[in-house]
């Protein structure tokens, strides 16, 4: 895990949040925020959740399902997930159709209920996509919102 902003006590402003992150992981998450927007009506908070260890981040929901974090990290985004279902078979498929990074964060996963919890940092828009694609499985976009 990346060093991340763990001073509860100090909100971080938008400026300081981009300025930590750097350029290349602020490019990825205004991709990202793109990508979200437009399968889902985006809600944005901006959170400190999980104790002391995680820090400051994005927590994203569509209306009031909660689909996952951005944590930031210096020099890079950090975004957590879980998937599971209960269908095993279609879980098993969404993993194998996925990039060499998810499979490989499938494997490590930190295991919970019918499936798990994955940190995905992003290095590229393909990473991007793959995690729209995860996020899709988890809650199918809203038909307004898909492209």
């Amino acid at each position: 895990m990346g060093e991340r902003m763990l001073d509860k006590n100090n909100t971080p402003s938008k400026v300081e949040i981009l300025k930590y992150i750097g350029n290349d992981a602020k490019i990825l998450l205004d991709k990202f925020d793109e990508m979200f927007a437009k399968q889902y009506d985006m809600q944005k908070e901006l959170k400190f959740p999980f104790g002391n260890n995680y820090g400051w981040g994005y927590k994203y929901s569509h209306k009031t399902k909660h689909l996952c974090y951005v944590f930031f990290e210096h020099g890079e985004i950090d975004v957590l997930l879980q998937i599971s279902s209960k269908n095993k078979e279609k879980l098993n498929e969404l993993i194998s159709q996925g990039l060499t990074m998810t499979k490989e964060l499938w494997e490590n996963r930190y295991p919970c209920s019918d499936g798990g919890w994955i940190n995905y940092r992003p290095k590229t828009e393909a990473d991007i996509k793959e995690i729209m694609r995860l996020l899709a499985f988890k809650k199918k976009p809203a038909a307004k919102y898909h492209c």
